[in-house]
C-alpha cells in the first residue's frame, strides 16, 4: 500500500526534493546502502570556482588595504636639532606619497662629531636591510659604499663623487651610487676672489679643512693653484673635531693669516656656531661654503643651496623606490649659487664691503 503511494508522487516534486536535500543525507544513504544523488560535473566546477573566489576575496582586499612599507636608511653626521636642511627632503618625500607610519619606515644613524664610526653605522643599515641609503655630508657616502655594492645609495650633498671613487662619472655613475654633488672646481677660486674684493690687500689666506676627508685634501690643492694665480699665499690649517677648532685658529694667527676659507663637512656644519665664534674672537674674515654659516653669524658664504640639494634628493629616492637603478640616474651638479653677506658681522670686523659686492649678495644681519 505504501509503495503504491510512492509511485503516485509527481516526478517533478521528487526531483526538486533531491536537489534541496542536505549534503549529509547522501552520506547517510551511502552508509545505509542507498545510492547518493549525482551532481553534474559542470555544477561541481561552478561551485568550486565560487568557493575559491570567496576564499581569495578577503586576501585580495587585505593586500590592497595594506601598502608596501619602504625602509629608508639615513646616514649622517649631524643631529636633528643642529640643521634644518633635511626638512626639504622629508617634505618632498611626503609630497611623493611616502608617509611615516603608513608606507615609510625611517632608520636614521648619526655619527655626530666622530663619536661613532660611520662604517659601523652603515653596516647596521645594510644588515636591517633597507631599500635605499641616503647619505649626508662626506664621509657618509664613502662609508655606505664600503658597506654595500647592491643597496642603492643616494647622496644629498657630496663635494666630489668622481674623485672619491663613488661613481665612474657624473653622467654615468656605473654602480649603486647616485645623487647630488655640491662643489664645482670653480667654487674655491671664486671664494678666494671674493675675499680679495672684500679684504683690501689680502695676501695670506688660511684654509680650514678636515684631513680625514680625502676630498678636502684635494680641494686644498685646488685652492693653492687658485692662490698662485691670484698672488695669494695659502696657509693650510686643519681640524678633525670641534675640539681642534682652537688650535686651527691659533695656527692661522701664528702665520698671520688675514682671512680664511672654511670648507664644509659634517663636523664643521654641525658646529658652525662654535666655528663662527672662533672667527669672531680672532677678528678673522671668513668665507664659508653654505649660507647657514652666514645665518649663524659668519661674515660671508658662497656656494650651492643645501636646502635645494636635499630637497632634490627626495626625487632620486622616489625614482629608486619605483624601480630605477642608480646607474641610470646621472649625478646632478649645482646650477645656481648663493652669495650671502652678514652686514652686522662686517661692521663688527670693521670691514667696508664694496657696493659692487653688496649688489651681488643677499644681505643678512
Amino acid at each position: 500500500m505504501s509503495g503504491a503511494i510512492a509511485l503516485q508522487r509527481p516526478p517533478v516534486q521528487h526531483s526538486r526534493m533531491r536537489r534541496t536535500e542536505p549534503i549529509d543525507r547522501g552520506i547517510d544513504e551511502q552508509e545505509s546502502g542507498a545510492v547518493a544523488p549525482s551532481i553534474p560535473s559542470s555544477a561541481r566546477r561552478t561551485w568550486l570556482a565560487a568557493s575559491a573566489a570567496l576564499v581569495a576575496f578577503p586576501r585580495a582586499v587585505l593586500a590592497q588595504s595594506t601598502p608596501k612599507v619602504y625602509r629608508i636608511g639615513i646616514l649622517r653626521g649631524v643631529t636633528p636639532d643642529s640643521v634644518r636642511v633635511w626638512d626639504g627632503f622629508f617634505t618632498d618625500l611626503r609630497r611623493f606619497g611616502y608617509l611615516q607610519g603608513t608606507n615609510l619606515d625611517l632608520e636614521i644613524r648619526e655619527y655626530g662629531n666622530a663619536t661613532r664610526d660611520p662604517d659601523a653605522l652603515a653596516s647596521e643599515l645594510v644588515r636591517l636591510p633597507v631599500d635605499v641609503i641616503v647619505t649626508g655630508a662626506s664621509p657618509a657616502a664613502e662609508a655606505a659604499k664600503r658597506a654595500t655594492s647592491t643597496i642603492p645609495i643616494v647622496m644629498t650633498a657630496h663635494p666630489d663623487p668622481v674623485g672619491s671613487g663613488l661613481v665612474s662619472s657624473l653622467a654615468r655613475p656605473g654602480g649603486n651610487v647616485t645623487g647630488l654633488s655640491v662643489v664645482t672646481r670653480e667654487l674655491r677660486g671664486k671664494q678666494l676672489q671674493i675675499l680679495k674684493e672684500v679684504v683690501p690687500g689680502v695676501a695670506k689666506v688660511a684654509v680650514l679643512h678636515n684631513p680625514d676627508i680625502p676630498v678636502q685634501v684635494r680641494e686644498l690643492k685646488e685652492v693653492e693653484v687658485a692662490g698662485r694665480s691670484l698672488g695669494v699665499r695659502i696657509i693650510a690649517v686643519q681640524a678633525r673635531s670641534v675640539a681642534e677648532f682652537a688650535d686651527a685658529f691659533a695656527a692661522a694667527a701664528r702665520e698671520r693669516a688675514e682671512a680664511m676659507i672654511a670648507f664644509g663637512g659634517a663636523v664643521f656644519f654641525a658646529n658652525r656656531q662654535q666655528l663662527v665664534g672662533y672667527a669672531g674672537r680672532g677678528r678673522l674674515p671668513v668665507i664659508y661654503s653654505f649660507r647657514e654659516f652666514a645665518d649663524a653669524g659668519g661674515l660671508m658664504a658662497y656656494g650651492p643651496s643645501l636646502s635645494e640639494s636635499y630637497r632634490r634628493a627626495a626625487w632620486y629616492v622616489d625614482r629608486v623606490l619605483k624601480g630605477a637603478h642608480p646607474q641610470e640616474l646621472a649625478v646632478e651638479q649645482p646650477s645656481q649659487f648663493e652669495f650671502v653677506v652678514n652686514t652686522t658681522t662686517a661692521k663688527t670686523l670693521g670691514l667696508v664691503v664694496p657696493p659692487a659686492v653688496l649688489a651681488r649678495a643677499e644681505l643678512v644681519s
